[in-house]
C-alpha cells in the first residue's frame, strides 16, 4: 500500500510539473568527508527526492544535497530540470562511497550506484576529485539526521 501511494504521488507530481521552490525549505545537515566540511539540505521522502536540486542555479560553496533512501536499493539519478552540472557520490548504510558519477545538466542520462546505495550526496561538478575523495572514503554526520519518514 505505502508503494501505491509512493507510485501515485510521483504520478501527480509528474503530471503537475514541478514549480520552482515546490516544497519550500528542506532541512539541513552539516557532514563531513575528507578534510570537508558540507552544507548539505536532506531529501528523506518521494517528492523532495524527485525534485532534488531541479531549477536551482547555483550551489553555495561546499553545499550540496543528501539522498536519503529508505533501504539499501540500486539507486539511480537523472538531471531533468536540473541547471547546473553535478557530481554524485553514492553511500552505503556505513557512508563509505561506492562509486561518483559525473552528470550534465538537463539530460535523461541514468547515474546508478553500482551496488545498492542507502544515500546520495549531490555537489557541485568535479567537488570530490578537487577534494581527494574517492571510492572507499567515509561521510560522517548521518547520525545527525532527523528524517521525514
Amino acid at each position: 500500500m505505502k508503494r501505491f501511494f509512493a507510485a501515485c504521488l510521483a504520478a501527480a507530481l509528474l503530471i503537475a510539473g514541478p514549480a520552482r521552490g515546490q516544497l519550500g525549505p528542506l532541512p539541513q545537515v552539516e557532514l563531513s568527508l575528507g578534510m570537508r566540511q558540507i552544507h548539505a539540505e536532506h531529501a528523506d521522502n518521494v517528492p523532495a527526492r524527485m525534485q532534488g536540486l531541479m531549477y536551482r542555479t547555483s550551489l553555495a560553496p561546499n553545499g550540496g544535497m543528501l539522498f536519503v533512501y529508505e533501504r539499501p536499493a540500486m539507486e539511480c539519478m537523472w538531471m531533468k530540470n536540473t541547471l547546473i552540472a553535478l557530481s554524485v557520490a553514492f553511500f552505503d548504510q556505513a557512508g563509505r562511497v561506492i562509486n561518483i558519477e559525473q552528470m550534465q545538466p538537463q539530460t535523461e542520462d541514468s547515474h546508478c550506484a553500482e551496488r545498492p546505495a542507502s544515500y546520495a550526496l549531490e555537489m557541485e561538478q568535479g567537488w570530490f576529485a578537487r577534494n581527494g575523495i574517492g571510492p572507499g572514503a567515509v561521510l560522517l554526520g548521518l547520525d545527525r539526521l532527523k528524517t521525514g519518514r
